[in-house]
């Protein structure tokens, strides 16, 4: 299977895809590009016409958006067994599409000082932030992981949203978010990507 090339800045969701890619063991090239600059040249856009990353190529095609490469990659590296079962399915989507939608949506609009009106919940579709947080919390606090006690691809992406979320304080610290957040955080695949996107940042500040 070809190595893959990988287009990131270490300052940006790039890191799931990282982290994504070496839960799967997969050969990738990196390929660092610069807001505003490299990420807007016309051969990256090209590759991704959103003028932003991560991006993968593989094979000859393009894969971009971070929970879409999870699940590329849990699909094309199946030795990784990081794909749901068939019994697993319904919540590895669940909760994969809930992450990258509603909590995604409700965390972002938070953060920039939207706060969805009562009377305007229906048109916000996730609803309010604190539903989303309680549904989160109460998710984790049935389970270890996305699909029950088993690590896939969607605790990658979840994962991360849980793990940012408590570390910058766009989550509450609630003891369950904490336990899921420490979980994923200590599997080696992490522990090998995550220091590589904190020596970019640090060659750059």
């Amino acid at each position: 299977m070809s190595t893959i090339s990988f287009y990131t800045n270490p300052m940006s969701r790039g890191q799931i895809a990282r982290w994504a890619l070496h839960e799967a063991g997969a050969e990738y090239e990196q390929i660092l590009l610069e807001y505003g600059t490299s990420m807007k040249t016309e051969d990256y856009l090209k590759i991704n016409p959103m003028g932003k990353v991560p991006a993968i190529m593989h094979d000859g095609k393009v894969v971009t958006e971070g929970a879409t490469i999870c699940v590329y990659l849990a699909d094309s590296f199946s030795d990784a067994r990081l794909a749901a079962k068939a019994n697993e399915r319904a919540d590895y989507y669940r909760w994969l599409f809930y992450a990258s939608g509603p909590l995604e949506a409700a965390i972002t609009n938070r953060s920039m000082g939207f706060e969805v009106a009562p009377d305007k919940e229906m048109m916000a579709g996730y609803g309010n932030y604190d539903r989303v947080v309680e549904v989160l919390n109460a998710k984790f606090q049935a389970d270890a992981y996305v699909c029950g006690s088993r690590f896939t691809t969607a605790d990658v992406y979840v994962g991360v949203q849980v793990v940012w979320g408590t570390q910058f304080g766009t989550l509450p610290e609630r003891d369950s978010l904490v336990a899921y957040a420490k979980r994923v955080t200590d599997r080696d695949a992490y522990l090998s990507a995550k220091p590589i996107d904190d020596a970019l940042i640090a060659e750059n500040s």
